[in-house]
């Protein structure tokens, strides 16, 4: 049968006559939780792979975060835990850096065997919501950030993770040393290798800096004129950071919050909207302060933010970054040039205004992100809600003593999306249902575990 996906054999065949070097290929599927799912095959399976299609067990997407099934998730026992096709992502065969033997890499997608979108595949949800934009002569455009820790791979006197020493020459730093440039230099043999590899994969990256926290970065990537390719540069880019550092002799860390005592990690989504002749919708005319559909789409946010929440912070842990005065916002705020709200309209050209939108951690699935994101633009241009007033200032005094229906906690987010009938429509039915039946899962087994803390507070005091 033809690739559901668009994906040709002939891009193959020219892979492998301008590769005679690699001898194996990583095909990578992404799951609810954003973790790569698949398998390691040989050269000579390639073909096939390109031809037919490559049979993955339809379980694959109803793991929790250790990879154990979910049954809630309707996608273990009561389907048979029958096999489905998973076929390449166009464009994503590429080579690996640093590999020995060489090898290559594809990502996957999750297709039922007569080509239909396999519809717990988080990358299907977000090409839904692309797909209703594209109904209407509008394409989202946009850029992810990635925020991450370099640790290093044993723990302090107490158990806690510290940051790695510099890979150049050893060098200890506990210092924030936020835009440190030369604070740089001493992972600059690291970043060489993770340049190289986002040159080989096609990955826009570039600017890095020193973030917020002892052993923090961001790595920035260019805009795309697809969300989609924004969201696959995401996925992509997490994977080799983390195994360029494990070459290094450092661990990639891509936690929301590693460190309690310093801010956390997140990954803010830079979106727009261009229209059928590349014109930004967004873009105000001159003599106004903000074009309408940037205000409904601001407006269209704020208004599902809440019921998201779960989407954006997916795991315990995720709500351990939400600290006011931690560039992570608390509120469905929005404003001008300001890092202490949720909604962020940055300063400058008028011709690439975008919405920054800030809650979203390390952690979470790039494409469950933008789906969720995406919708909640449409739902503000089509409902023609109103952002409310601009947040001046700090965005975390305007909102401390306001009332909020914002979840306080994982549980009470998960609940929020279980019950949201937006999130059900941003994600598609089986998606909403796969993702809140593995986060109740994983906060079922968070909430019987007994930690360290535990042992701590009260194991000779009560």
């Amino acid at each position: 049968m033809n690739s559901p996906s668009g994906s040709t054999a002939e891009e193959a065949a020219a892979f492998l006559e301008a590769h005679p070097e690699i001898e194996a290929f990583d095909i990578v599927l992404t799951d609810a939780n954003g973790v790569g799912r698949g398998k390691i095959i040989r050269r000579h399976e390639l073909m096939a792979l390109y031809e037919h299609g490559r049979h993955l067990p339809i379980s694959i997407l109803g793991l929790d975060i250790t990879g154990e099934d979910v049954h809630e998730t309707g996608l273990i026992w009561d389907s048979g835990d029958g096999d489905l096709r998973a076929w390449p992502i166009p464009g994503t065969l590429k080579p690996l850096h640093g590999t020995a033997p060489a090898r290559g890499q594809v990502l996957m997608s999750m297709y039922a065997l007569d080509g239909a979108p396999m519809t717990s595949d988080p990358r299907h949800a977000l090409a839904r919501q692309v797909d209703a934009f594209a109904a209407k002569g509008l394409f989202p455009a946009g850029a992810f950030e990635l925020e991450f820790f370099l640790l290093a791979n044993e723990r302090d006197a107490e158990g806690r993770v510290q940051p790695a020493t510099a890979v150049l020459d050893g060098r200890k730093s506990g210092k924030t040393e936020v835009y440190s440039v030369d604070h740089l230099h001493g992972m600059e043999p690291l970043f060489s290798d993770i340049y190289a590899a986002a040159a080989l994969q096609g990955i826009p990256a570039e600017t890095i800096i020193s973030e917020y926290a002892p052993g923090q970065y961001e790595l920035t990537l260019n805009y795309r004129k697809g969300v989609m390719q924004a969201a696959d540069d995401l996925v992509l880019l997490k994977r080799l950071v983390r195994a360029q550092a494990r070459r290094h002799g450092v661990t990639a860390c891509f936690m929301a919050k590693p460190i309690e005592k310093y801010a956390g990690s997140g990954m803010h989504l830079h979106v727009s909207l261009q229209d059928e002749k590349g014109g930004n919708v967004f873009s105000e005319a001159g003599g106004e302060n903000w074009s309408l559909p940037l205000l409904r789409a601001i407006g269209g946010l704020v208004d599902t933010m809440a019921e998201s929440m779960l989407v954006f912070a997916p795991h315990a842990n995720s709500w351990r970054r939400f600290v006011s005065q931690s560039y992570a916002p608390v509120a469905p705020t929005w404003g001008v040039n300001n890092r202490s709200v949720a909604l962020r309209v940055p300063a400058g050209n008028i011709a690439a205004r975008r919405i920054e939108h800030r809650p979203s951690g390390v952690d979470a699935n790039p494409y469950l992100v933008a789906a969720t994101v995406l919708a909640g633009i449409a739902k503000g241009l089509e409902e023609k809600l109103d952002p409310g007033p601009e947040t001046t200032g700090n965005g975390y005094e305007a909102t401390v003593n306001q009332p909020s229906s914002m979840p306080p906690d994982w549980r009470s987010a998960i609940e929020a999306a279980k019950a949201s009938e937006f999130l059900k429509q941003a994600l598609g039915e089986d998606m909403h249902r796969t993702f809140t039946a593995i986060k109740h899962a994983e906060y079922l087994r968070v909430a019987r575990t007994v930690s360290e803390l535990d042992y701590h507070l009260y194991l000779h005091e009560v």
